[in-house]
């Protein structure tokens, strides 16, 4: 089934791990919760033990690396009555944390508002379907639906992604919801759709965005404020290019290994940028563009995928270099001077002794 869709949702990619946690799953569960708070925690962060399931070994693997505490902490906000919101630079997977959390509590991660400039409070509550609306007033049967609405009604979680895109507005019409776990819908004559147990929501914002559309205080009282900071251990952001840029590249068809080698020297280039510091201790600048292990895994991907496609072997540093100056000039062209830089004092002290930096600081003539 996961070969139907380019990018298979939580709950289908890891089937198997979902139905064995829930048939080994003893401990207590909140109401309407398909896993207990323990399982939960278990399905994001991994486990020693494999499980058996019909006959198979199961083994449970790491989906989120970070702050555990973190991990524990938002699932137990989530069986509480106030929501979770996840905030952090681009990039450090609060879009896939809620994903998972969302398919391990609720069986689906797919019950998501997108926020957008565009976002009304009628896309964050109900709309309705003006043909049957003219046709027959108003109506359950006229009424359309948001992800909201159907989380209250089936006891659901609902990701909210990007809250701080949205209209103040927009985002102020979650206030009672959060409060008093209640839609108002005055146009019906019983129009009021009371929360099922298990519903809460979900919200993500990045903190680039901070000022675009600032979350009002009484929006913010109804939150517990987690922050995802970005990795600061190679060994770590390595490990987590290796993992997604594997399954990328597998649902993609693309059969080529991931080289270690390369993600650990990739990891390195993108935190040694993102933070301003060398593994030496020395400090470096720092350019604008977002140097998220999102981005590294993007770039390490595409560049998998042109050597792939358009020569024999493995993954060339020739395309390594190339893809990764798409993603430093993203916010503005002068970054590329820093990357430079960073070739002609970083990289190219290091090319005295280490073979695979040499081979990459060769490529330094695509910098321009």
């Amino acid at each position: 089934m996961t070969t139907e869709m380019i990018k298979p949702p939580a709950e289908v990619l890891h089937e198997r791990e979902l139905a064995a946690l829930g048939a080994a799953d003893t401990g207590k569960r909140p109401p309407n919760w398909k896993l207990s708070p323990a399982a939960v925690r278990d399905f994001l962060i991994g486990r020693e033990q494999p499980i058996e399931l019909d006959g198979e070994s199961i083994h449970i693997t790491r989906k989120f690396y970070g702050n555990d505490v973190l991990i524990e902490r938002a699932i137990v906000t989530l069986a509480g009555n106030r929501g979770l919101m996840l905030v952090g630079e681009p990039g450090t997977a609060k879009t896939m944390l809620s994903e998972l959390l969302s398919a391990a509590i609720s069986g689906t991660s797919t019950n998501t508002i997108q926020g957008t400039a565009g976002t009304t409070e009628d896309t964050i509550k109900y709309s309705w379907n003006y043909a049957m609306l003219l046709d027959k007033g108003p109506s359950e049967a006229a009424l359309v639906p948001s992800p909201l609405y159907h989380g209250m009604k089936h006891g659901l979680l609902t990701r909210f992604e990007e809250i701080t895109r949205c209209p103040s507005e927009a985002q102020d019409s979650l206030i009672s919801i959060m409060s008093d776990k209640v839609m108002n819908i005055p146009e019906l004559a019983d129009g009021v759709l009371f929360a099922k147990p298990g519903f809460n929501v979900i919200g993500t914002a990045n903190i680039r965005d901070k000022g675009v559309n600032e979350m009002s205080s009484a929006l913010k009282r109804r939150f517990n404020f987690e922050t995802i900071r970005p990795i600061d251990n190679v060994k770590m952001e390595a490990k987590i290019i290796e993992s997604q840029a594997s399954n990328l590249l597998a649902h993609g068809g693309i059969d080529a290994p991931v080289d270690a080698d390369v993600v650990e020297l990739l990891a390195t280039t993108f935190i040694e940028l993102r933070t301003g510091r060398t593994r030496e201790g020395y400090k470096i600048e720092v350019p604008q563009a977002v140097m998220s292990t999102a981005e590294a895994v993007s770039v390490y991907v595409q560049s998998a995928m042109t050597s792939y496609y358009y020569e024999e072997g493995g993954l060339s540093l020739e395309r390594l270099v190339q893809n990764m100056l798409g993603t430093v000039a993203k916010e503005n062209d002068k970054d590329l001077s820093v990357l430079k830089a960073y070739f002609s004092k970083v990289v190219k002290e290091r090319a005295k002794t280490e073979a695979l930096w040499n081979a990459y600081y060769k490529e330094k003539k695509w910098i321009g």
